[in-house]
């Protein structure tokens, strides 16, 4: 996720624990000469954790140069961006822009191929404008030399909107020969478990609900058979404010660590029900500095009752949560 997966979010992330693989935001890679200073500076690794390194372009040559770079940088997996929905990355012809041309999309899942010896992925959408061809999709990058494949099954004109169609991860689980990983609104640690049990995918990718939910990975890992989930309070929400206050401070300036606080809580106000106690939330957004947005955070939050909070580990009431189950025709 772009702008919020960096290095210290990583480590927070990597050090609570219940992760098998920790992935990077996007690394842009244009016609312009690669950078391995910017690719370096990705490859930030939390210690003991495996690292998923994330391309997104659409120059042969850079791409495959950047593969080069990305795997003596000390990545653990290298994974190209075929899904990304932004109208920038699209008119630039990256992205899910990549979904609409399988020839080009196949001679560049080759060449990185070509390039490493590492574990080689794609993260993709159902489609461009329909899911039609998903599975032709899915089979060129499988048979271009791709080792596994995640899907986020929704097309790139849905962006965010709407619930995310499963049938769509299980379909290529059934019709591929590559591991297929699942991805898209498992909002709540059980929905994670209930992705793997529906659609047979053999893991699960959890992004936005972690930003909401940053002890999901915990809890998913309780429902296996470790323990009772932790069902966070208003208190633990602050003290995670204030530990990624403490880490981006070390990477970012003052205004960043401000933008940083802003976007998290963003998402973790999803969990506060609707009404005086979100508003409460939004009231935390309008504050202007570090200082002021931990303390309003503190004062109005840190006192709700984890009752109080939609992150309970079985499943709320808040979001919507993917299915495979959907009424409408896939397309």
């Amino acid at each position: 996720m772009e702008g919020l997966t960096h290095p210290a979010f990583r480590a927070l992330m990597a050090e609570r624990g219940g992760i098998g693989v920790v992935c990077t935001e996007f690394v842009r890679i244009t016609r312009a000469p690669v950078s391995l200073k910017l690719l370096r500076r990705h490859v930030g690794k939390p210690a003991g954790m495996p690292l998923s390194v994330q391309v997104m372009g659409n120059d042969l040559d850079n791409m495959a140069e950047a593969t080069e770079l990305v795997t003596a940088a000390g990545a653990d997996v290298v994974d190209i961006n075929l899904g990304c929905p932004a109208p920038k990355a699209v008119r630039k012809g990256v992205g899910s822009a990549l979904l609409r041309d399988r020839a080009l999309l196949g001679r560049l899942v080759t060449v990185m191929r070509e390039r490493t010896h590492l574990p080689l992925s794609a993260k993709i959408r159902a489609g461009f404008d329909d899911a039609s061809a998903v599975v032709d999709i899915a089979r060129t990058v499988q048979d271009a030399g791709a080792d596994f494949i995640t899907v986020h099954p929704r097309r790139r004109t849905d962006f965010y909107r709407g619930v995310a169609d499963w049938r769509i991860i299980e379909r290529l689980q059934r019709a591929l020969t590559i591991p297929v990983v699942g991805n898209g609104d498992a909002w709540y640690a059980a929905d994670a478990l209930r992705m793997r049990a529906e659609t047979g995918c053999v893991a699960v990718m959890v992004g936005r609900p972690a930003l909401r939910n940053p002890w999901i990975f915990l809890q998913i890992e309780a429902l296996q058979g470790a323990g009772e989930p932790l069902r966070p309070s208003g208190r633990d929400l602050v003290a995670h404010l204030d530990e990624l206050a403490r880490r981006c401070g070390e990477a970012f300036s003052e205004r960043g660590v401000l933008g940083q606080l802003k976007e998290a809580l963003v998402y973790l106000g999803r969990a506060v029900p609707p009404g005086e106690l979100r508003e409460g939330v939004r009231a935390i957004l309008r504050e202007a500095t570090v200082e002021a947005v931990l303390e309003a955070s503190a004062r109005r939050i840190g006192s709700l009752d984890a009752a109080q909070l939609d992150l309970a580990a079985e499943g709320g009431a808040l979001e919507s949560s993917g299915r495979v189950d959907q009424l409408r025709d896939i397309a």
